[in-house]
């Protein structure tokens, strides 16, 4: 194997590896940062020694143990700084030594823990609500997901510089409010859940429709973000909603490769080729649900949507779609978390199954609705059903301002495309 060969080698195994990594040292230097930076130093190890002794059996012990001897010398030099600000009476000295030898072989051992609950210590605090949805997303993403800097900038678009300055604040931000690394007890554990639950749709959505540059779907974060949820399922069993995330995102990940052409324009969901849909996907999906049913969660935030993209995966074809559950799904989606966005959806639902008309009454109550001022879809989906009327110059007109309003190129090529192609009356 080439050196290149061979760096891309440990390159790929320290991203696997990472999260393990710092998750098992964070629990005990108490800072994310520093345990990242320690990490890290275990890869230049592993990076100068193994072009010349190989690749261990098992590399990922390797790393721990390197790293555990990092994370040992860092508490040796924090102890010796706090010895030479003290006043320490000689009578003490053997005893302190003993009791800093003492520690030191607990360290050895608390990182040989299991690391199963040191990850989700590390998920709550990646996630924790005190940072921005920006900076958790980041954070996220470099601690868990093991992304370096360059990749979290191109996946979303922004500056490396950007990327990087959310990491730094984040951190800066856990070390100064001194957030404990700790998964929250029971008062507050649902709504930190919520969090972490909010991260992983987040990144998983920014790749299934990307909201803006050239590419309609960028399959990578997609894949980050199911990687993220399937380890979370493992970390938390008996959360129905974790179960129901995953079931959403593996049955929405099944379409993938139906959802763009060979030129990679946009396939609506009606239009495309369902052989191409993942079946295992789709099975993971749907056993997940039923995870969830089991669990009696069928009726949260996330089992609703997983439950609406079920009906979907259950269609053989289009028309075999049951659009009066999908509506009245969304409707009690619409109750548990009331959205205009929602609403929007279910105006689809509900004009699929009862007609254009219907459907249209509901987007025409919406369009007064300020947070929806700047949504694409909206106009969108009002076009959809102008032209089931037959309104085609009205139709015309609203696809030009979702073109206008979109970020995704695709996206505007796909609206202006159709609105071209509408009857001149």
């Amino acid at each position: 194997m080439t050196v290149p060969d061979l760096h891309g080698a440990i390159t790929a195994v320290f991203r696997i590896e990472s999260p393990r990594l710092i998750a098992g040292l964070a629990r005990i230097v108490r800072d994310v940062g520093v345990a990242e930076e320690l990490a890290q130093d275990a890869l230049v190890t592993a990076l100068e020694r193994w072009p010349t002794s190989g690749i261990p059996d098992n590399p990922g012990a390797w790393l721990m143990a390197t790293a555990k001897n990092r994370a040992i010398d860092f508490r040796r030099r924090g102890k010796r700084i706090d010895r030479k600000h003290e006043e320490i009476g000689h009578g003490l000295a053997g005893e302190q030594e003993h009791a800093m030898a003492t520690r030191e072989d607990a360290l050895g051992e608390a990182l040989d823990d299991d690391i199963g609950d040191d990850l989700l210590r590390l998920v709550f605090t990646a996630c924790h609500p005190i940072l921005s949805s920006e900076a958790r997303v980041a954070l996220t993403l470099r601690l868990l997901g093991g992304l370096t800097t360059e990749e979290i900038a191109r996946a979303f678009l922004v500056p490396e510089t950007t990327i990087a300055q959310r990491i730094v604040r984040a951190k800066r931000t856990l070390a100064e409010a001194a957030v404990p690394f700790e998964v929250p007890r029971a008062p507050e554990l649902a709504t930190r859940l919520g969090s972490v639950l909010e991260v992983i749709y987040l990144i998983f959505n920014e790749g299934y429709a990307a909201t803006g540059g050239d590419d309609w779907m960028r399959p990578g974060l997609c894949e980050d973000a199911l990687r993220l949820g399937r380890i979370l399922v493992e970390l938390v069993p008996e959360e129905a909603e974790v179960h129901a995330l995953v079931a959403l995102m593996e049955i929405q990940a099944s379409r993938a490769a139906a959802r763009v052409d060979e030129a990679g324009e946009p396939i609506l969901l009606l239009d495309q080729n369902r052989a191409l849909w993942d079946q295992l996907l789709i099975s993971r999906g749907l056993a997940a649900l039923g995870r969830v049913e089991a669990l009696g969660g069928a009726g949260g935030v996330y089992a609703l949507q997983a439950a609406i993209a079920a009906c979907h995966a259950r269609a053989v074809t289009p028309e075999q779609t049951d659009w009066a559950r999908i509506a009245t799904l969304y409707g009690e989606l619409a109750g548990r978390a009331p959205s205009p966005v929602v609403e929007v959806n279910r105006a689809v639902a509900v004009g699929l199954a009862s007609g254009p008309a219907a459907g249209l009454a509901i987007v025409d109550r919406l369009t007064s609705e300020p947070s929806l001022a700047g949504y694409h879809l909206l106009p969108t989906v009002r076009a959809d059903f102008l032209v089931k009327l037959g309104r085609f110059q009205e139709a015309r007109a609203e696809l030009a301002r979702a073109a206008s309003l979109t970020r995704n190129a695709r996206e505007r090529t796909l609206l202006l495309g159709r609105a071209a192609r509408l009857p001149e009356s």
